[in-house]
């Protein structure tokens, strides 16, 4: 296996490829099912079914497994769609088309046509299609360890009124065993007490917010166990399950790609340096690019060769920063 290189073909072929136990954490975000045609053969997301979408990935999670070292993990971020007989995204029958063949070739031309009718379900109903997925690798050995929820402040409008705007997804952390390399200290972030965070910076008076906010608290712990209690006081805590991070747009692409602040976190906690990361749905390269900021490695796969020579631009740039930073 070759390091810090993008590899062309469908993951499953690719994965088969790869020696067992060979990386240490998998950061991923496969296509979403029935959202956009990529205008490649053989590509995921356009199953005819819901189970159909689940059990294609299982299979290419299976062989991930394989590749994982015993003491990695998985950080899966997955997409909801509601049940219904429109294409696209939409559940009230009208199309989602893109922009650009990039984005959506499929809905632009009118060929996805998915019916979304699902097995058990009505139309408008949420499909739940980031648990189903979750449950199903959990079926097949992976330990669910946590969910993650992405929480977007710059959400995509959705003209609905009939319920809440969509403003988050999952990422779900999964791990092969029950004991697992998680860098809970690097990714720690401030704490809060009460409604303030303890970052030193200085409030409406002038005094500094950590000070003022040590004092309230120090007052608080007057009593039975007066300054003991105090001492146990961090200025960090663990990194909570909520994130929130704002959708950047990528000017070579046309599709979703990775907010690179969402991934950040990922590869800290879940690689060591000059460990390997691997995207088996690499798209514009954001994992890889994260990675190589901080000192990992990464493997990347990807089925479509425009992507790929997206991601090889955006990662070029990052290669020559770091050498003029030697």
């Amino acid at each position: 296996m070759e390091l810090n290189k993008i590899y062309q073909g469908h993951c499953l072929d690719v994965l088969k490829t790869l020696k067992e136990q060979s990386v240490n954490t998998v950061i991923t975000s496969p296509p979403y099912w029935g959202l956009r045609d990529y205008g490649v053969d053989g590509q995921i997301g356009l199953e005819g079914s819901v189970e159909e979408y689940v059990k294609s990935l299982v299979e290419v999670f299976h062989e991930v497994k394989r590749v994982l070292r015993d003491d990695g993990t998985l950080w899966l971020n997955l997409g909801d769609a509601y049940a219904g007989s429109g294409k696209g995204r939409n559940a009230d029958g009208r199309g989602n088309p893109g922009n650009n063949h990039m984005q959506s070739e499929g809905q632009f031309n009118g060929i996805v046509k998915l019916p979304k009718v699902v097995n058990g379900l009505k139309p408008k109903d949420l499909i739940g299609l980031p648990w189903r997925v979750a449950f199903a690798l959990q079926q097949d050995g992976w330990y669910l360890r946590q969910d993650i929820v992405w929480n977007k402040p710059n959400a995509m409008p959705e003209s609905v009124t009939d319920r809440p705007t969509k403003s988050h997804e999952y990422i779900f952390l999964l791990s092969k065993s029950t004991k697992y390399f998680y860098d809970h200290e690097i990714i720690k972030e401030p704490a809060i007490y009460g409604t303030q965070d303890i970052r030193g910076s200085r409030g409406a008076f002038g005094q500094p917010q950590k000070q003022r906010r040590k004092d309230k608290v120090r007052g608080s712990f007057d009593g039975k166990y007066g300054k003991e209690a105090f001492r146990a006081i961090r200025e960090k805590r663990n990194k909570r399950s909520v994130w929130t991070v704002s959708t950047k747009p990528l000017k070579e692409a046309h599709f979703a790609t990775f907010p690179e602040d969402l991934i950040e976190p990922c590869v800290l906690a879940g690689c060591p340096i000059n460990g390997v990361v691997l995207d088996p749905f690499f798209g514009s390269g954001t994992t890889g690019l994260v990675s190589l900021k901080h000192s990992r490695n990464f493997v990347g796969v990807e089925l479509n060769p425009e992507y790929i020579k997206i991601a090889e631009n955006r990662l070029s740039e990052v290669q020559l920063e770091l050498i003029h930073e030697l």
